[in-house]
């Protein structure tokens, strides 16, 4: 049994370097993995079988590219998604509000479906495959509406709406709207969580340059989703706002069409993996198996359930001795009770006898739920820019030039530059050197990465109360016309380049966390967790401006959030969300300090040689 080898309090702070892979030689025919000795890394991939076979960088051209066109289309199509309702289906601003709410938190939970059935069904491919299809209907419905007048209300001239004479949508067209919508958000649940895990399929982690080509790969994937935001907030909102509506939604219609094209043309490369069945059933196979059980002690020589190595199994995971309770899920009692044989291979019954990957899958997800749970309140500050960082922006002097002036939207953009401009250098240069200062091959593990991350986020919102406070100052001492001070909107550049390094840091730390610590078959799982997260922080953010907005108004005095940000106290909310994170900040060090990274088992079927390595 492996004992679980965790990292101090305090070398989370400093650089220490991770052992990454054991040595030791054995052949054995025990189907046991706990009887098994470790061979040298060097050993092993020296050895026929243990050539890598997988296309890797070869194939991720595709992907990638499906990546990027397919964001472009469905961000392109949503960017504006406001606008649309409130200015073509005459709904007022807290219906539009209410609606796009309502869709954003089904578009994040709907990820978590959509890897159940990749990992448990279909396949990663399949479902990707599927889901643009999916995409691409809901997007073609999107688009119709805003070309045949028939499905939405008629136009509403300045006269009319003057004379509150406009003629509001009917229960069809918002029906055919609301359909296009929640099919986007269907496609988009199957693409979201599969396409990383695919992208991995693709290399071999079990090499070191697998794993190093991985690391680059999550930081190419959120830079490309940066840029086609950047593109998507810009070019399309343009064309969607002074050319067509039409347009607008057919050119990312179109684009996701061109995705699916070039996505099949890498099937000849792919790698494909296979479902593994329901991961449901899995899980509480081992909860019920282990409650059975529980009256059994565990002996030292005692003999746990391994299945031989399956046919698309990359690594296996080893017994920890971390949440030792469960082990008992793979506890042999009796020989000849609880396994049969047929065809000479074991068939258990699995609600009472489960193998070691079964258990050691679950001690993933309960491991892994405090990590993940951290990201909720560190993602907060995330839902702010754009609807805060937006209202400060509209208090504030928008010229960047005597006849040109930005939108207050588009002023989020700062930070999606911030990360274009940075993920690739970090990538390129700033990586390499770290790698060689630290002796760790991801530069800084992904503990540490999430944990800056954090940092960045309190530093954002410290920053952000900072200047707004000195904004409102301005304000309230040199009144000007509708109450716009002089004070120049890229004052907000600063906390917008730390939300920036935040994304950066935590969110892509935690797509490679998930995908690292996840077993293989459970990525997409692992995937579409962040997606939670992210609605997570949405409806706590709402619950958080709720409270605020109702307890701190007092002794006639307007509340923090009033809708006059002159008379309010938005500063004080923003300082209130840096002090939830730097609590949130202590309770991840709490959980690092305790963590144990996953461990795996390489398999040589051939040789019948075995090596272990720690991500």
């Amino acid at each position: 049994m492996r004992k679980c080898t965790r990292p101090s309090f305090w070398s989370f702070f400093g650089w220490t370097k991770q052992k990454l892979s054991s040595t030791t030689t054995s052949k054995t025919s025990d189907d046991s993995l706990q009887k098994a000795l470790v061979e040298n890394d060097d050993a092993y991939l020296s050895s026929p079988s243990a050539i890598s076979k997988k296309p890797g960088w070869k194939a991720v051209p595709y992907i990638l590219g499906n990546e990027a066109i397919e964001r472009l289309a469905t961000f392109g199509l949503t960017a504006n998604m406001m606008v649309y309702l409130m200015r073509e289906f005459e709904m007022e601003q807290v219906e539009a509000a209410n609606i796009l709410n309502v869709w954003n938190g089904a578009s994040n939970v709907f990820p978590l479906i959509g890897a159940f059935f990749a990992d448990a069904y279909l396949g990663k491919f399949l479902t990707i495959i599927l889901a643009s299809f999916a995409a691409l209907l809901g997007m073609a419905i999107i688009t119709l509406t805003a070309s045949i007048p028939q499905l939405r209300p008629p136009k509403c001239s300045p006269t009319m709406e003057q004379l509150d004479q406009c003629i509001g949508y009917t229960k069809s067209q918002v029906s055919v709207l609301l359909i296009g919508l929640y099919w986007l958000a269907l496609g988009t649940g199957g693409i979201r969580p599969c396409t990383i895990p695919f992208g991995i399929d693709q290399f071999d982690t079990t090499s070191v340059e697998g794993r190093k080509a991985t690391n680059s790969l999550y930081n190419w994937f959120y830079t490309i989703f940066t840029l086609t935001l950047l593109i998507a907030q810009t070019v399309i909102v343009y064309i969607q706002d002074s050319i067509s509506w039409a347009f607008g939604f057919g050119l990312p219609t179109f684009l996701m069409f061109c995705s699916i094209i070039l996505f099949l043309a890498g099937s000849k490369f792919y790698v494909y993996e296979k479902p593994e069945g329901s991961l449901l059933s899995r899980t509480l196979q081992v909860f019920v198996a282990a409650y059975k059980k529980r009256h059994h002690k565990v002996p030292i020589e005692a003999k746990f359930f391994d299945p031989p190595h399956k046919e698309n199994e990359v690594a296996k995971l080893p017994l920890s001795t971390r949440l030792r309770f469960f082990n008992k899920a793979a506890l042999i009692v009796d020989d000849n009770d609880q396994y049969l044989k047929l065809d000479d291979e074991p068939c258990p019954n699995p609600w009472r006898l489960c193998s070691i990957q079964q258990v050691e899958e679950v001690k993933c997800l309960i491991k892994i739920f405090p990590i993940w749970s951290s990201g909720i309140i560190c993602f907060i500050s995330m839902t702010t820019q754009g609807t805060f960082t937006v209202s400060q922006a509209m208090k504030m002097d928008l010229h960047l030039r005597p006849k040109f002036q930005i939108p207050p939207g588009s002023v989020c953009v700062i930070s999606y530059i911030t990360i274009a401009i940075w993920l690739p250098l970090y990538d390129s240069v700033i990586l390499p050197t770290i790698r060689k200062i630290t002796k760790h091959e991801k530069g800084i593990s992904t503990l540490q990465r999430i944990a800056i991350g954090n940092v960045c986020s309190i530093l954002y919102m410290v920053v952000a109360g900072l200047v707004e406070g000195n904004r409102r100052a301005i304000a309230i001492s040199n009144p000007r016309p509708s109450s716009v001070p002089q004070m120049s909107v890229m004052w907000l550049a600063p906390q917008l380049i730390l939300l920036g390094f935040c994304e950066i840091f935590s969110v892509v730390g935690h797509i490679e966390f998930y995908n690292d610590e996840f077993p293989h078959s459970m990525r997409s799982i692992g995937n579409s967790l962040l997606f939670l997260s992210i609605a997570g922080a949405n409806y706590l953010s709402s619950l958080l401006v709720d409270i605020v907005h109702r307890t701190t108004a007092k002794d006639g005095q307007p509340d923090w959030l009033t809708d006059d940000i002159n008379e309010g106290r938005l500063e004080y909310f923003y300082f209130l969300i840096a002090g939830l994170g730097a609590l949130n900040f202590i309770y991840l060090l709490f959980c690092s300090n305790g963590y144990c990274y996953k461990t795996t088992v390489k398999v040589d079927i051939e040789q019948c040689n075995i090596g272990v390595d720690q991500a």
